[in-house]
């Protein structure tokens, strides 16, 4: 009884994340939205971002409802209690989702609006915009999984057997719902950001000339709208997902070992985190002229060097009382250590492959002073030379948390490296924020200065954004490495051996679905860009006086083509994570499922960090050109950034993202379905 009151702790920081999101969300309407022309044009993006998000969403219940029935429908018992469980991490998922876009459709126009004051006060408002998401999913992400472990092991106890029987299965459901939610909502969100925003910038920037977010582009409501479904609702679900999925191989883990206590241990480390990462949004500030970057890494090492701070006496602490068990709590801690160093490392070497100014980008942009095809290619150069260092990092880091406490101390590192995610979410959030008052600036005509101080806030959102997904991936290592084990522990298995003919088929097939489930994903972002270039092709030729400005385009038109073709392109590469491991698992056998899970895992790691890489650095090459380098807007140097920033564009917003979760939804299945295969 005294161990389940532990999970009060996690409930209650839950809850506080949530309360502190709730404080900045009413003070983010409260500041002063601007001139009619900002109001009109941010009511707009607002409305189809908010239309887009509820046609999603009942695909996404449609969905949920036949997973649920299939389990409710299952032979053992405890399926209808995973059934219970897969709804709220779906809920909780989705929620954060749902508040963080509501947060940063309001946050877009006040920024703007703000940048016409200054730096200073643009900062602050699409900051206090992306923290409410950052709170939002370690609030609903913790509070929903706190509560189940609490009501269910208050119903069964917390014997050994029945911990590692009845309850983790169970609570399994819950990392399965999210990870459901935040594949659709990241891989639908990603179709329409990046067909839209491919549309615009072919025929608006290379054809017609014109410059980024101008009026006249048919598809600049449309592409605005998409940074909010696809980089703040596709955003928040994917991070909650990660978030949850590494709490859940933890606590898989540690009921294998026999403790309630390193069962709960995870969800308490969570905890600390999030007090960590309230107490680091404070610590967001700059002085007008000042860097960005710097203030937002200031908050970073804040949270973290305070994370490492309250978790050493916490784990001494909780585990004190355990006797006879076979990891140390200074083995725990050094494991948390391990994950949240290699986090912020995986940073530090995203953010010199991508950021602003940094040597591979200044290389990029070099590139395109001699066209299209060398930018395209130091692009893909700069994407396949991220892979090593980080991977070299994650290795390192996996090693060591494995000599501090075994396998469970590899599940551990990653709650470290996520432990602060609550914070890193904020950064993330607060570049399509920044993104969005850009081109609300440049649509209402505001002072040019204005553009300026917008575009150095999302120059580092670029950077920040592509550090978010470095997190992601590195976490998805270590959870799916837990994940694995878990599974192997639930199916039977003393091991998988790499020899047997099953096993092989498994690797080979797992290694070939990351690439195929990205085609799939970067076929249907191409798909949606063709129609909306020939829409807006067609609205130039035929609405007279367009490109004059002297009459207004069909926006609408543009929004409806990317929500059409985003709902119906997710469908299949959603289903495709998981229906796969059922059948691998039921026709070839426990062994060959797990071979795909080794695959899959190796092949999509570092398909993640090339795309991600690889985009970001287009992005910020573009960015570069376009601040007056190698001739600036419009020369030939701009076009070919241009292109290379659009083929960048699904692969670090759609694909790549959407890798960590497929690797993470696959493994929860397995785990879900492994003792039917024993």
């Amino acid at each position: 009884m005294q161990d389940q009151l532990l999970l009060l702790f996690p409930l209650g920081a839950g809850l506080a994340a949530l309360v502190v999101a709730f404080f900045r969300y009413f003070w983010i309407k409260k500041q002063e939205t601007g001139a009619d022309r900002l109001q009109e044009i941010a009511a707009a993006i607002r409305a189809g971002a908010m239309a887009f998000l509820a046609r999603e969403y009942k695909v996404i219940v449609l969905f949920a409802a036949a997973v649920t029935m299939v389990l409710v429908l299952g032979e053992q018992g405890y399926e209808r209690l995973v059934a219970v469980s897969f709804l709220v991490g779906a809920l909780m998922s989705a929620l954060a989702g749902f508040v963080g876009m509501r947060a940063a459709t309001q946050a877009n126009v006040r920024t703007a609006h703000a940048a016409e004051r200054g730096l200073v006060p643009a900062l602050t408002v699409a900051f206090n915009g992306g923290s409410v998401m950052g709170l939002s999913v370690v609030g609903f992400g913790i509070l929903g999984l706190s509560a189940l472990f609490l009501v269910y092991s208050r119903v069964f106890g917390s014997e050994v057997q029945v911990l590692n029987g009845l309850v983790i299965p169970i609570i399994s459901g819950y990392s399965m719902g999210a990870s459901s939610i935040a594949l659709f909502a990241r891989v639908g969100g990603g179709i329409f950001t990046k067909g839209a925003d491919v549309g615009a910038d072919l025929v608006g920037k290379v054809e017609a000339g014109i410059p980024e977010d101008d009026p006249r582009n048919p598809a600049v409501i449309a592409d605005n709208v998409g940074d909010n479904v696809g980089d703040v609702a596709g955003l928040g679900s994917d991070l909650c997902e990660s978030y949850i999925g590494a709490i859940i191989g933890s606590v898989v883990l540690g009921g294998a070992l026999g403790s309630f206590r390193l069962a709960i241990l995870p969800l308490l480390i969570a905890g600390v985190g999030i007090i960590a990462s309230i107490i680091g949004t404070f610590f967001v500030r700059t002085r007008e002229g000042g860097h960005p970057q710097k203030a937002l890494n200031l908050g970073s090492f804040v949270a973290a060097g305070l994370m490492l701070l309250f978790t050493y006496p916490a784990v001494f602490w909780i585990l004190s009382p355990e006797q006879g068990l076979v990891v140390t709590p200074l083995g725990l801690f050094l494991a948390v250590l391990s994950g949240l160093v290699a986090g912020v490392l995986v940073g530090i070497i995203t953010e010199y492959y991508t950021g602003d100014g940094k040597k591979p980008v200044l290389a990029v942009a070099r590139s395109s002073h001699t066209g299209t095809a060398t930018n395209i290619i130091a692009g893909i150069e700069v994407g396949m030379q991220s892979t090593g260092l980080p991977v070299i990092v994650l290795g390192l880091a996996t090693y060591l948390a494995y000599l501090a406490a075994g396998l469970y101390g590899i599940a551990i590192a990653a709650v470290g490296m996520l432990s602060t995610v609550g914070y890193q979410v904020s950064v993330d959030a607060y570049g399509p924020i920044a993104d969005n008052a850009g081109g609300l600036a440049e649509m209402a005509k505001l002072d040019p200065e204005v553009r300026m101080r917008t575009d150095k806030l999302d120059a580092v959102g670029n950077t920040t954004a592509a550090i978010g997904k470095g997190f992601a991936i590195g976490s998805a290592t270590f959870t799916a490495l837990s994940l694995f084990v878990a599974y192997e522990e639930a199916a039977g298995l003393p091991g998988i051996d790499i020899t047997q003919p099953k096993v092989i088929v498994g690797v080979l097939m797992g290694a070939m679905l990351p690439y195929v489930f990205s085609s799939f994903v970067i076929g249907a972002v191409g798909r949606a860009a063709f129609a909306m270039i020939e829409e807006v092709r067609r609205q130039f030729r035929s609405i007279k006086g367009l490109l004059e400005g002297k009459e207004k385009p069909d926006y609408v038109a543009c929004v409806d083509i990317a929500t059409k073709a985003a709902i119906r392109e997710m469908i299949i590469p959603g289903l495709s994570a998981v229906v796969i491991p059922p059948l691998v698992g039921y026709l070839g056998g426990a062994e060959m499922l797990g071979g795909l899970l080794v695959g899959a895992m190796v092949s999509a790691v570092m398909l993640a960090l090339f795309m991600a890489n690889a985009g970001g650095a287009w992005d910020n090459a573009k960015k570069y050109i376009e601040g007056g380098a190698y001739g600036g807007k419009g020369s030939e140097s701009h076009k070919a950034a241009v292109v290379g920033d659009t083929v960048g564009d699904p692969f670090k917003d759609t694909a790549g993202p959407a890798m960590d979760i497929v690797i993470k939804l696959m493994s929860v299945v397995s785990l879900v379905i492994a003792p039917n295969l024993r």
